[in-house]
């Protein structure tokens, strides 16, 4: 079995969220246990940080990795969805794993797989812990897939735990209020195990306060704003590296030692020290072009609130995103001078561009629809001037035809 038989495997013959959305969601953690208990519970041997949000987990874990490389650590990153390549979600050192190592993984476990039926993200979870122990990781930082009680993810027992923020996201899994959705991230709390929150809500603290007193666990919210030099682009991302490093401070609490300067200068190498890609991420000089992974409620309202504060004539968006998205509100975020390119993506999540384009109408957008991502960047080229600023973003699918 070559690499790319390995991947389409991973992608083709398995339930898979990212490509087929609610069909492939299977909520528990027996399966998973049932899988990692075949492979020798690699987890077991692991050190981890968890981490859950709606927002803003994918950014605190790369920035949390930089800090730890610059440490001297040999540090493992489980992150997801993809935006090019499978191996973005499994990184050592800031490195993707390598074709081989995916491959053998699968050749030595497709019995197990039989056996068991597990999904695309159960598989991609136990290839994570299991290559992390291979390569004797000093410190693994893992993100959740979706929610926290009953993600994939959750059989590890962390050196501390951390909650980003709570908003209204995968509410057909997660709940439609807060507080709903706050009780499925509180899951990843365990018992003793410190955890860091990075956002107060009167609404969603409760939550997490009851769930530590249940716990016994130490309960620290991220109080400071400093400001930080950094290589990436977005005051967004100042609260993201404001609640890493008080995780950071929460471990040395727990005899990690990480030094000042070390972690100084890994703010300013995030991208070069973990390979960080999609955020907020100029792709383009001239034409001037950003992409930016932010695909729910939340995200584009910090989106649009950074593009707000740059320089340009015209904005031209090219947007595409996922069916489970509450695309009313997210249009009402829209600004209506800009230019707007609606598309699609090659899953089966897709929203088709008439729906997109209705509720375009409803909200007086100046809107076109393309077949495909390559269209509409096309078009967006041909419209733009000097000056002029093209946006990508709405989706990590839209994004993987554009990089």
């Amino acid at each position: 079995m070559e690499y790319i038989e390995a991947v389409n495997f991973l992608f083709n013959q398995l339930a898979n969220y990212q490509k087929v959305g609610e069909s492939a969601y299977k909520p528990g953690l027996k399966n998973v246990e049932n899988l990692l208990s075949a492979l020798n519970n690699p987890h077991h041997d692991l050190k981890t940080i968890h981490i859950a949000g709606t927002n803003g987990k994918g950014s605190v874990s790369h920035i949390l990795a930089s800090i730890l490389i610059e440490n001297g650590y040999k540090v493992g990153l489980y992150t997801s969805p993809h935006i090019k390549d499978f191996r973005e979600r499994i990184k050592i050192n800031g490195k993707l794993i390598s074709k081989q190592e995916v491959t053998t993984f699968v050749i030595q476990n497709k019995s197990h797989f039989e056996n068991l039926n597990p999904s695309f993200f159960e598989i991609t979870t136990a290839m994570a812990f299991s290559i992390f122990k291979k390569h004797k990781c000093d410190i693994s930082i893992i993100e959740t897939g979706l929610g926290g009680r009953l993600d994939s993810t959750n059989v590890i027992l962390p050196e501390v735990s951390v909650i980003t923020n709570i908003g209204i996201d995968h509410t057909n899994f997660l709940g439609t209020t807060l507080k709903q959705i706050a009780t499925e991230k509180a899951g990843i709390i365990k018992p003793n195990t410190p955890v860091v929150i990075g956002e107060f809500n009167p609404i969603t603290f409760d939550v997490f306060k009851q769930k530590s007193k249940e716990t016994h666990s130490q309960l620290t919210l991220m109080s400071s704003a400093n400001k930080f030099n950094t290589d990436l682009l977005g005051m967004f991302q100042q609260k993201n590296i404001n609640l890493a490093i008080q995780t950071i401070q929460t471990l040395q609490q727990k005899g990690w030692y990480i030094d000042s300067q070390k972690t100084n200068n890994a703010l300013l190498r995030i991208k070069k020290n973990t390979n960080f890609i999609g955020r907020l991420d100029q792709i383009s000089v001239n034409p001037r072009i950003i992409v930016d992974a932010s695909h729910n409620v939340d995200g584009i309202k910090n989106f649009f609130a950074e593009i707000k504060q740059l320089k340009f004539n015209k904005l031209h968006c090219i947007y595409a995103t996922s069916s489970d998205k509450d695309v009313a509100e997210i249009m009402k975020l829209f600004p209506k001078s800009a230019h707007y390119y609606f598309t699609t993506f090659n899953s089966e999540r897709s929203l088709n561009t008439e729906d997109l384009k209705t509720d375009a109408i409803k909200n007086n957008l100046k809107q076109m629809t393309f077949a495909n991502p390559n269209l509409a960047l096309n078009t967006a080229k041909e419209n733009y001037r000097h000056n002029d600023l093209i946006v990508v973003f709405g989706s990590f699918f839209l994004l993987e035809k554009i990089i």
